[in-house]
């Protein structure tokens, strides 16, 4: 029966893309005022879900209603002019525009002979982006902000259409703890005036912290939909992937101190970046977390060890001897691997195929009289995708086409096939479903079991504090402290990352 704080209201949605079912009847219902949870694995559905209540595909059967009326299907452009807003994991924005520009062009109306109010438009971005705690100059230009920055100016865009219904799509999949703080705040504003929002997270901590209501999707089908309160996480992560996930971070012995260091750090800095003074420590066999909040220089350091930004002061020592990383070709040739925070522009080639992304790393390995031998670079891949498991129909299937869990085995594979002895993983699960990030992290496992030396930096404390031997915290680009893993808490780390 529909309830007259219904805003949205879904029944029996289809949609099917070349003869596979990507929605098996679908249902799904929206309150006015409430936070509404949607989870469930990579291809389950949610996305497809998303496009057809937001005007970008057409369901082949079922019904959409807004405010108990039926709607036909519409465009997206109808769909914003109903109210509808989209946060989307990776930011839509245009990069050689300023801040303020992008963020008025989803909040300004008018045609487009008018003048523009300059002043304004700054104050009004400026005043969005205080909403949700963002110290970003709305001058600046998107192409030159982390995605972290990019990510909060979606966010800012999408609050300043005053929409009466919103849907978050991984919002948090790139922030810090302050801005995930933040934007807490801001859903927290929106729900008392009413707006009702969707919230799709692989952060389960976050659907138990924000959400009233949870549906649960998976193979394409509704498994049910719960009150928050009433489902523990143990339970709907069951429901999410059909299977008990018995153990996320799998125990590991301690790592001896006879083991040989593999990177010694002295002093390392990068004046640019705001990089200073870190001296640390990896040894064979070793996970070690780096935490810190955004803008704590965690990235930087790493861009630094692969030699993409050149320290300019200290020292860096690969097993025992004084290295100079000037270049990513030459932290590949010294043994080090890095898999970057977005793996969309960075990690992997979108367009390029399964294959050719696992052999960008060791073109050579599978050349022959400098010619790219097929059959080989195919059976090499063809190894680690059935090594790591990855979801494909094929090798030469575009990396693109991938769920993200699939996309981020293939960016390493990539590495995996360079047998680095050093491996840097920025945000290795971001965005990511339970399954996939579990998957992740037993291969993470097997690697350092296997005798790599491992660098994570995640913006997720449970995974922090699961997966680290040994975690060094970060603040304005120095060291903060250092935290032995297993007796590392929460508490302990955010202090470290707040205070000096």
């Amino acid at each position: 029966m529909q309830n007259e704080m219904t805003v949205l209201q879904v029944d029996g949605l289809v949609k099917a893309y070349s003869g596979v079912r990507a929605l098996r009847g679908v249902s799904f219902d929206l309150r006015r005022g409430e936070v509404h949870a949607l989870v469930g694995e990579n291809g389950a559905g949610k996305s497809t879900l998303i496009k057809t209540i937001t005007g970008a595909v057409a369901p082949d059967a079922g019904t959409i209603a807004l405010d108990g009326r039926p709607v036909a299907w519409m465009d997206p452009h109808g769909a914003a002019a109903a109210g509808i807003a989209v946060i989307y994991q990776q930011p839509s924005l245009f990069p050689h525009l300023t801040v303020a520009e992008n963020v008025a062009l989803g909040t300004e109306r008018g045609g487009a002979w008018r003048v523009i109010d300059w002043k304004r438009r700054r104050r009004r971005a400026r005043e969005l982006l205080d909403r949700i705690g963002a110290s970003i100059d709305p001058d600046a230009f998107v192409e030159a902000l982390s995605m972290p920055e990019q990510q909060l100016v979606e966010i800012a865009r999408a609050l300043g259409a005053e929409p009466r219904m919103l849907i978050m799509d991984e919002p948090t999949a790139s922030l810090g703890e302050r801005e995930v703080a933040s934007l807490f705040r801001a859903v927290a504003l929106l729900k008392q005036r009413g707006v009702a929002i969707v919230y799709i997270s692989h952060r389960l901590e976050e659907v138990f912290a924000l959400a009233d209501r949870v549906s649960v999707l998976r193979d394409g089908e509704t498994v049910g939909t719960y009150v928050t309160r009433d489902v523990s996480r143990a339970d709907l992560v069951s429901r999410m992937v059909g299977r008990t996930l018995a153990d996320v971070y799998p125990r590991r012995e301690a790592i001896g101190t006879d083991e040989p260091i593999v990177l010694q750090l002295d002093g390392v800095g990068h004046a640019a970046s705001g990089v200073r003074d870190v001296s640390l420590s990896i040894r064979r066999r070793e996970i070690v977390g780096l935490a810190g909040l955004t803008g704590s220089g965690r990235t930087e350091l790493a861009e630094i060890v692969f030699g993409l930004r050149p320290a300019d002061s200290g020292e860096i020592r690969l097993h025992g001897a004084p290295a100079r990383i000037d270049s990513p070709a030459r932290a590949i040739a010294l043994g080090v691997g890095y898999v970057p925070e977005d793996r969309r522009r960075h990690g992997v080639v979108l367009e390029m195929s399964v294959a050719n992304n696992v052999s960008l790393a060791t073109l050579r390995a599978v050349a022959r009289a400098s010619l790219i031998d097929r059959a080989a670079e195919t059976a090499a891949a063809a190894a680690f995708v059935d090594r790591l498991g990855i979801k494909t129909a094929s090798t030469e299937e575009a990396a693109g086409t991938l769920s993200g869990g699939n996309q981020q085995k293939v960016a390493l594979a990539r590495w995996l096939a360079a047998r680095p002895s050093l491996l840097i993983l920025d945000e290795p699960t971001q965005g990511v479903d339970v399954g996939a990030k579990a998957e992740i992290h037993a291969i993470m496992r097997r690697l350092a079991d296997q005798g790599t030396a491992i660098v994570m930096i995640s913006s997720e404390l449970p995974e922090i504090q699961g997966m680290s031997d040994r975690i060094v915290v970060m603040r304005r680009g120095a060291v903060a402290g250092t935290i032995d893993g297993p007796g590392a808490t929460a508490e302990n780390i955010l202090a470290m990352a707040l205070h000096s």
